[in-house]
C-alpha cells in the first residue's frame, strides 16, 4: 500500500472515530468497512480456544468462508465504535453490555457458523483497539494481508460528563433493542472486551508448617538423674 494508500485508511478510521453520534447517524464508507475487515482477518487465529477448554479450528486458507458480508460488518464496526467511546468515558459495564448485545444478536441470527462469530468478535476487538490507539495502523504489501507488528501507546483522550451520558444513553438505547443481556458473572465467552473485574476476597493464611528433614535422628530420650 503506498503512502498516499495508508493515510487515506486512516482518515477513513479517524472519521469514524470523529463524533459520538446514533449508530445509523454516521456511516462507515464501504473502503472503511473493508479495511477494519483486513485487520480482524489478520488478526483472527489458525486456532481458537474456548474458555471451557474446546477447541474451534478457523480456516485460514478460506477467507470468504469465515468473513462475514459487508453490511454485517458495518453494523459490527458501529457497535465496536460505541463500545470504544465506553471504554474511552470509561463506562466499563456498559462496554460489556454493548458488546454482549451485539454477539446476542447476531447469535440468534442462528446463520453464522462458529468460526464466523469468532470473526465477528475479531472484527469488534479490533475495531475497538484501533479506535482507542492500543494498535497502530502499518502498511502492507501488494497482493498481501495487513499486519499489526506492534501494540501503540493508548492516547490521553478525556470525556466530558456530557459526551459521557450521551454515551451511556446511547448504549442503553441500543441494548432495549435487542435480545436481554446481563453482565457476566465470569469471564466473557469471546474475548471482544474484558469484563470488569470482581474484586477478590483475602487469601487466608495457613498456618506454617513445620518440616522435619528425613535423615534427622530421631530424638533420644533424656535419662532421669541419679539419686545421691
Amino acid at each position: 500500500m503506498s503512502n498516499a494508500g495508508k493515510f487515506a485508511v486512516a482518515a477513513a478510521l479517524a472519521g469514524v472515530l470523529a463524533t459520538v453520534t446514533p449508530a445509523g447517524a454516521q456511516d462507515i464508507s464501504e473502503k472503511a468497512v473493508k479495511s477494519f475487515m483486513d485487520y480482524a482477518w489478520s488478526m483472527t487465529p489458525a486456532k481458537f480456544t474456548r474458555p471451557d477448554g474446546r477447541a474451534i479450528e478457523i480456516n485460514k486458507s478460506n477467507r470468504a468462508a469465515v468473513e462475514v458480508p459487508v453490511e454485517t460488518a458495518r453494523e459490527v464496526i458501529k457497535a465496536a465504535r460505541m463500545t470504544a467511546h465506553a471504554q474511552m468515558c470509561e463506562l466499563s459495564e456498559d462496554q460489556v453490555l454493548n458488546y454482549r448485545s451485539l454477539m446476542k444478536r447476531e447469535e440468534d441470527k442462528k446463520k453464522w457458523s462458529e468460526q464466523q462469530m469468532i470473526y465477528i468478535n475479531q472484527l469488534h476487538l479490533v475495531t475497538v483497539m484501533l479506535l482507542n490507539g492500543k494498535l497502530q495502523l502499518v502498511e502492507k504489501e501488494d497482493g498481501k494481508e495487513p499486519k499489526i507488528v506492534e501494540e501503540g501507546k493508548q492516547p490521553v483522550r478525556t470525556c466530558t460528563d456530557e459526551q459521557r451520558k450521551k454515551v451511556k444513553e446511547l448504549i442503553t438505547a441500543y441494548v432495549k433493542t435487542g435480545p436481554p443481556v446481563q453482565l457476566p458473572t465470569g469471564p466473557v465467552l469471546l474475548p471482544g472486551v474484558a469484563a470488569p473485574a470482581a474484586a477478590a476476597p483475602p487469601p487466608v493464611a495457613a498456618p506454617p508448617a513445620v518440616a522435619t528433614p528425613a535423615s534427622a535422628p530421631a530424638a533420644k530420650p533424656v535419662p532421669a538423674a541419679k539419686k545421691p
